[in-house]
């Protein structure tokens, strides 16, 4: 089974989520803006969600971790039940 580490940030509106998009293309950092704007209590942990398996999280969240985006890279806006996430895959294992 595939595996992944990755970070999001969780917000309300697809307009919130590209406004952070923007700051983070301008050079501010993922985990800061996460700490300050994300609605996941992973906020605490700079957005950080572990380490999980491919089918633990909602299918529109694990069609881009487990996807084409590049590591390191961060998501267009990506809309789920809970709302809007911009997320950074840092590692795919497996």
């Amino acid at each position: 089974m595939s595996r992944a580490i990755a970070s999001h940030i969780l917000v309300s509106t697809e307009q919130e989520a590209l406004d952070l998009k923007k700051q983070i293309e301008e050079g501010a950092e993922f985990g800061d803006l996460a700490q300050q704007h994300s609605q996941c209590p992973s906020k605490d942990r700079g957005g950080s969600l572990g380490e999980f398996g491919q089918g633990d999280m909602v299918p529109e969240f694990d069609a881009v971790i487990f996807g084409d985006l590049p590591l390191g890279d961060v998501s267009d806006p990506v809309k789920t039940q809970f709302g809007y996430h911009l997320i950074h895959v840092e590692k795919r294992i497996g």
